[in-house]
């Protein structure tokens, strides 16, 4: 019989000396300082309501430390690689995209002799939902919050001058993602690239849109459908490419707090594998290219706790749920944003400040790609000064700071150990309400998320207007006077009507023959559930079809999606 004994974080004799100390220091040394100076407040909390301890002690850390372990070990608590930041740097990858393709290209390219190591995109409102950038609904929104992409000849612009397979691209897109990979692929097989060498993600996370985000084309089956086809296909032609980027991010920034958009994140990712894995696929033949993405919030020793919690319960229910034997099916890798939601526009250099303490979170968590916000984003996408900023706060922190020398230099607090167990423990709490209501996709039907969201927002938004929590410039430490003015960058007026002269041009263009059966393969694939839609689609676009073209077809197969409003 073994003896787990000897497994302890803290031997019994440890935690009952810290017991007894803690009771006399209460009774002694704390009481008295009490009655001369009271602390200011009742009770403390971390952002997502936990409470919090004046002081932690072996007492508190009654776990196994074969729980916490060692990095690129099983349960990976302490980070997926043995050597992480030693061996290799996060990917500093700043997200960009506005204009038409060769205004963000020209921007991808700034960033990239300033030391960027991956680009991220974003896309425009159109382009997210599947809309031309000539459709009714596009007026006054092309290429205002990201780059405008209709067909293959805007990707290639896009790309002019990159090397794709040794720059990694990161694309934010979901509702459409797949057309956007397909579009990925088509530029890539037409430069004669290896698709093998490829690397990168699409977000490609629909679920979470029905959860947080809100921007979705198609019903819930028909689009999980679509996530099951990319991660088939990415399987067996991208080695290196992540299908799929679930995301915590929107989740959190939607209004969640740390447990829940881990624990949302987390319920969706069983969704898809269950979902994968129910049509044949073997589990370690994809989940190896699952990736995540979470916020960097402000509570920044919560954070630290957060992701080493999410990391290791991933790692048990990859193992335990559903029989991954690959330690690569268990290892979590994410890219982490810092928290555009607690960007204020009063005062707007304490932005730079907020953005590099949640950087910093974010390392101390381990994460293997970061975005930092740029001091503007509360007023509009950042101007090239607020990016060269913000990628230089990665820098001074990856080589001024000491941070990457030792790894999980949190692991062993007594407080980040407790905060460690405790947001796991909530995870499974949610597991436990979530197949209660049936699964996720049944408790989207029902609003279970949204509520919860909901709530959570509400509840912070009150704190915040009574002034329980502080948020400096708006209220605290406000300043009398004229607003701070800085630069802010400025969407060129004349790039919509550029954009859909070229639609216009690129479909006069077209051989119609080839649209036309690409058209027809395409509704063929959609109609048939054992078919995988990418095929289809990389001919379709390489065809020259739009991206509102390809939609707009496949909404008369799979129909739309309302959703019941939750109050």
């Amino acid at each position: 019989m073994t003896d787990d004994s000897r497994y302890r974080l803290a031997a019994p004799e440890l935690a009952q000396t810290a017991t007894d100390d803690l009771a006399s220091w209460a009774n002694d040394e704390l009481a008295g300082f009490l009655t001369r100076r009271p602390e200011s407040r009742d009770e403390y909390r971390t952002g997502s309501g936990v409470p919090v301890e004046r002081v932690y002690t072996p007492a508190h850390v009654d776990g196994d430390w074969r729980d916490v372990g060692l990095p690129g070990r099983y349960p990976f608590t302490r980070g997926p690689y043995p050597t992480m930041y030693r061996g290799r740097t996060w990917t500093m990858r700043q997200i960009a995209g506005f204009g038409q393709a060769e205004e963000t290209n020209e921007r991808f390219r700034y960033l990239i002799a300033q030391g960027q190591t991956g680009l991220s995109i974003d896309f425009d409102m159109p382009t997210l939902m599947g809309l031309d950038s000539d459709d009714a609904m596009s007026l006054g929104e092309v290429g205002r919050e990201g780059v405008a992409i209709d067909t293959l000849p805007d990707m290639e612009a896009l790309f002019d001058d990159i090397d794709l397979e040794q720059i990694s691209v990161s694309m934010t897109i979901n509702p459409s993602a797949w057309i956007l990979l397909a579009m990925y692929v088509a530029v890539a097989e037409e430069r004669g690239y290896d698709l093998d060498k490829l690397s990168g993600t699409i977000q490609n996370d629909i679920l979470k849109e029905y959860v947080a985000q809100k921007e979705w084309i198609f019903p819930v089956e028909p689009s999980m459908r679509i996530v099951r086809d990319t991660i088939g296909y990415c399987a067996e032609n991208m080695a290196r490419y992540n299908p799929v980027n679930i995301s915590g991010y929107h989740i959190s920034e939607a209004g969640a707090n740390a447990q829940q958009e881990i624990a949302f994140t987390m319920a969706i990712t069983k969704a898809y594998v269950a979902d994968a894995v129910a049509t044949g696929l073997d589990v370690d033949s994809f989940a190896p290219r699952l990736s995540f993405f979470f916020v960097s919030q402000a509570d920044l020793f919560e954070e630290v706790a957060k992701f080493r919690a999410v990391r290791r319960f991933y790692a048990r229910m990859m193992k335990e749920t559903f029989g991954a034997q690959d330690p690569a099916s268990m290892r979590l890798r994410f890219h982490a944003q810092t928290a555009a939601a607690t960007l204020t526009k009063p005062q707007p250099m304490n932005n730079i400040v907020r953005t590099a303490l949640q950087a910093l979170s974010a390392v101390l968590g381990g994460a293997q790609s970061l975005h930092t916000n740029g001091l503007d984003e509360a007023y509009t996408i950042p101007s090239e000064q607020a990016m060269k900023i913000a990628l230089r706060t990665q820098q001074i922190i990856a080589d001024e700071t000491g941070v990457t020398s030792v790894i999980d230099p949190l692991g062993g607090s007594y407080y980040v150990e407790r905060l460690t167990d405790t947001l796991e423990e909530g995870i499974a709490d949610y597991f436990t309400k979530i197949e209660e209501l049936g699964g996720v996709v049944a408790a989207i039907e029902q609003g279970f998320f949204q509520r919860e969201i909901s709530d959570s927002a509400y509840e912070f938004a009150r704190r915040k207007a009574s002034g329980d929590r502080p948020v400096i410039g708006v209220n605290k430490q406000i300043d009398a006077g004229q607003a701070e003015k800085i630069e802010t960058h400025e969407l060129d007026p004349e790039s919509e009507a550029r954009q859909i002269s070229r639609l216009k041009q690129v479909r006069d263009a077209r051989d119609p023959e080839r649209a036309k059966h690409a058209m027809e393969q395409l509704l063929t694939a959609a109609a048939d559930p054992s078919a995988n839609l990418m095929p289809a689609t990389i001919e379709a676009v390489k065809a020259h079809l739009s991206m509102g073209e390809i939609t707009g077809a496949l909404r008369d197969v799979f129909g739309t999606y309302t959703e019941t409003p939750v109050f």
